[in-house]
């Protein structure tokens, strides 16, 4: 069997991992640079950009943020140790790349911050958007998870050639002060907010459908969702600032 053979989407992926949320990243490791569009540009935040590493780790070359390269190598070394025959034949086609999120003018990729990648096996580089993965990535995606990393075969589009530090692994980091000179004392709440996008804004958007939002369950949270939220917390007597945090959470009862 080829590595690149396309399989259906597995169940169950992702477990007790979430895509690192917006207002995560921005407040533990900074705005990489105050403008984005679809092409992949520099970090001009200079505390960012001096955690920029470039080097080897297993058998790829990579430049990326400091702590997720060196989480990266540890999980290079476990697939090498699992799934060696796949290891033999992994490639990627970068880390580092400050732009938005394909397709969108709101979200920041998480490339912007050097925290994901996009792999290759055997040269080839998964379809995004069929719903079919090829069945490689299947077989290393729990590994990636061990070690706190989201798969994104589990964004609504799907995006399985993707793998991104989750927001759980980001704020480890923080609390073992590898952000130092970087984050504030103390992280903020995991809300969700303008940008964010995965299998919890999708659930989010169910939950606002369920009260009249009218909202295309796309799994992002654009400009509608934004205002949907800010909505639902007017008519509710909460503060409208379109963030989903705690109150906001437990009156939707997510």
């Amino acid at each position: 069997m080829s590595f690149t053979e396309l399989v259906t989407v597995p169940a169950g992926i992702n477990p007790n991992v979430s895509s690192a949320k917006q207002a995560t990243m921005l407040a533990l490791l900074g705005n990489p640079r105050q403008s984005y569009d679809q092409e992949c540009r520099e970090v001009t935040d200079i505390r960012l950009a001096s955690m920029i590493v470039f080097r080897s780790v297993g058998r790829l070359k990579v430049r990326g943020l400091g702590p997720a390269v060196d989480s990266l190598e540890r999980v290079l070394a476990a697939i090498e140790r699992e799934e060696p025959a796949i290891h033999a034949v992994l490639g990627h086609v970068g880390m580092l790349c400050a732009r938005n999120v394909r397709g969108s003018n709101t979200s920041i990729s998480n490339h912007s911050w050097g925290t994901a990648i996009d792999v290759t096996l055997e040269g080839i580089l998964d379809r995004r958007g069929d719903d079919r993965v090829q069945v490689g990535l299947t077989r290393i995606a729990p590994i990636f998870n061990d070690h706190g990393w989201f798969w994104g075969a589990g964004f609504r589009t799907e995006d399985a050639m993707h793998f991104e530090c989750g927001d759980e692994l980001v704020r480890q980091w923080h609390r073992d002060g590898l952000l130092a000179g970087l984050a504030p004392d103390s992280a903020p709440d995991p809300v969700l907010s303008l940008g964010d996008r995965g299998p919890e804004v999708l659930e989010l958007q169910r939950k606002l459908n369920e009260t009249g939002a009218g909202l295309v369950e796309d799994g992002i949270f654009g400009r509608g969702t934004h205002a949907a939220v800010m909505a639902f917390q007017a008519r509710n007597g909460l503060s409208a600032d379109g963030v989903v945090g705690p109150m906001t959470r437990e009156a939707l009862g997510l």
